[in-house]
C-alpha cells in the first residue's frame, strides 16, 4: 500500500507538473471506468474462484474444468459485446454526453475508446487471477498488481520525455492491468495444467457441455452491476454537478485513500476460498466473521488515522499546492475505509448461492439510496458529498443486514450441532 500510494502521488505530481489539472481529471474520470464496468464478466469470477475452491484436486476436477468450458464461453461473448459497444460509441459521438465536462475536446474520446477495447480483451484471461486466489496465492496476485503504477509511471514519464500530449496516459494504466492479468493467467495455466488448456479446446466443440454457472453468477452479476452505479459513479456526478475544484479534490482524496480500500478488498478476497472450502468440505472455518471484522476495522481505522494525519504532505507533494484539501473529506474518506472493511468478512461468508442473492438485493436496495443522497448532498457539500452519501447507504443497506444474515446462520448451525450431539448420546 505505501509503496502504490507513493508511486500514485507521483503520477498525479507529473500530470500537474507537465500539463494541468483538466488533464488529470480526464485521467481520473478514464481510469474510474473500469470501476463502472466490473460487471462485463456477468458474474462469472464467482463460479470460477467457488469451483476452483472446492476442487479436491484442480488438475484434474471434471466440475472445476466443466465450470471454466461455460464461463470462457460465456466471457468471449462478453469481449466481443464490449469491443463493438466501445467502437459504436467512438464512432457515434457519445462519449462527451456520457462523461461529461471531464473529458477532453482533443483525445478524450479516443482515449475512452481504446481504454474500454484494453478491458475487453482483460476481460479474455482476467479469472487467472481469480484461480490463484483459490489456490491460496492471494500474495503472488497482490504482488503482480503492484507492477500496475510502475507502468504508468514509466509510460507518463517516456511521455512527457518525448513531449507528447497527456490525454492517453489513462490507456497506460489499461494496459498494464491486461499485462498483469496475462502474466497472472500464465501462472494459473501452469499450476492446474492441463485443466485449462482442455477446458479453452473443449469450449470451442458445441458436443461438450459446461457446468451450471448461472445460480452463482447472476447474484454476482447483479451486484456488479448496481455497486459500481452507486459507488463508483460519484466522480460522474461531480463532473455533472459539481465543479472541477470539486472533482480533482474528490479524486486525489480517494487516491491517497484507494490503496488502502484496495489492500483490505484483497485481504477480503482471500477470505472467499476459505469460507467456500469450508462448506464444500462440510467443516467450519478457523475464525468468526465477527472476529475477522473486528480486526479489519482496526487496521483500516489505524489507516485512515495515518492517512489523515499525511494528507497535508501528501497533497502538497501530488499537486504542489495547487489541490487543497479541506478536513471534511478527509473525515469521510477515513470513515468510509472503516465501513468497507468490517464488511468485507460479512460479505465473503455468504458466497454461497443463497448468500450471494441475499446480497444482490441489498445491492439493488443500495443502488438508489446511495445515488439519490449522492445528487442531494454534492450541490450543497461538494467534494465531500458523495463520501457521505455512500457511508449512510452502506451501513444500512450492506452491513448491517449481512451482519444479522450471517447470525442468524451461525444460530441455526448451532442448534443443528446441539440436536445431532443430542441424538448421538442417545443413542
Amino acid at each position: 500500500m505505501p509503496v502504490s500510494a507513493l508511486l500514485g502521488i507521483v503520477v498525479t505530481r507529473l500530470i500537474l507538473d507537465n500539463y494541468d489539472e483538466a488533464t488529470y481529471a480526464q485521467y481520473t474520470l478514464l481510469v474510474g471506468i473500469a470501476a463502472l464496468l466490473p460487471f462485463a464478466d456477468l458474474g462469472l469470477s464467482a463460479a470460477i474462484l467457488n469451483a476452483a475452491s472446492a476442487a479436491g484436486n484442480p488438475r484434474t476436477d471434471l466440475n472445476f474444468r466443466g465450470v471454466l468450458v461455460s464461463c470462457i464461453r460465456l466471457l468471449a461473448c462478453c469481449a466481443l459485446v464490449l469491443l463493438t459497444v466501445a467502437v459504436a460509441i467512438y464512432a457515434l459521438g457519445y462519449w462527451d454526453a456520457l462523461l461529461g465536462d471531464g473529458l477532453s475536446v482533443e483525445s478524450g474520446a479516443l482515449a475512452a475508446t481504446l481504454c474500454l477495447a484494453i478491458l475487453a480483451l482483460n476481460l479474455l484471461v482476467s479469472f487467472g487471477q481469480r484461480i490463484l486466489i483459490a489456490l491460496g496465492l492471494n500474495t503472488l496476485v497482490v504482488l503482480l498488481g503492484a507492477l500496475q503504477t510502475p507502468i504508468v509511471l514509466l509510460v507518463l514519464w517516456l511521455t512527457i520525455s518525448a513531449g507528447a500530449g497527456g490525454g492517453y496516459i489513462a490507456v497506460a494504466s489499461y494496459a498494464g492491468t491486461f499485462l498483469i492479468s496475462v502474466i497472472a493467467f500464465v501462472i494459473a495455466v501452469r499450476r492446474t495444467a492441463p485443466t485449462i488448456g482442455i477446458a479453452i479446446r473443449q469450449s470451442f466443440s458445441p458436443r461438450v457441455r459446461g457446468e451450471r454457472v448461472l445460480n452463482v453468477a447472476w447474484p454476482m452479476l447483479v451486484q456488479m452491476i448496481a455497486l459500481p452505479i452507486a459507488m463508483s459513479s460519484d466522480r460522474l456526478v461531480l463532473s455533472h454537478l459539481g465543479s472541477l475544484d470539486d472533482l480533482t479534490e474528490y479524486s486525489l482524496t480517494m487516491q491517497m485513500f484507494g490503496p488502502a480500500l484496495g489492500v483490505l478488498t484483497t485481504a477480503g478476497m482471500s477470505l472467499w476460498p476459505v469460507f467456500a472450502r469450508a462448506r464444500a468440505t462440510g467443516s467450519s472455518t478457523p475464525f468468526s466473521p465477527h472476529a475477522m471484522a473486528g480486526m479489519f476495522a482496526g487496521l483500516a481505522l489505524i489507516g485512515g488515522m495515518l492517512i489523515f494525519a499525511l494528507s497535508g504532505w501528501l497533497a502538497e507533494l501530488a499537486s504542489g499546492g495547487r489541490i487543497q484539501l479541506g478536513w471534511p473529506i478527509l473525515l469521510a474518506g477515513a470513515i468510509f475505509i472503516v465501513i468497507q472493511a468490517v464488511k468485507q468478512p460479512y460479505g465473503m461468508s455468504l458466497t454461497d448461492p443463497r448468500g450471494l442473492a441475499f446480497q444482490a438485493v441489498c445491492a439493488l436496495v443500495l443502488l438508489p439510496v446511495n445515488l439519490g443522497l449522492t445528487i442531494a448532498l454534492t450541490p450543497s457539500l461538494g467534494a465531500p458529498g458523495p463520501l457521505i452519501g455512500s457511508i449512510i447507504a452502506v451501513i444500512v443497506c450492506q452491513l448491517a443486514p449481512n451482519m444479522i444474515l450471517v447470525r442468524h446462520r451461525a444460530r441455526r448451525a448451532a442448534v443443528v450441532d446441539e440436536t445431532r450431539e443430542t441424538g448421538a448420546r442417545h443413542q
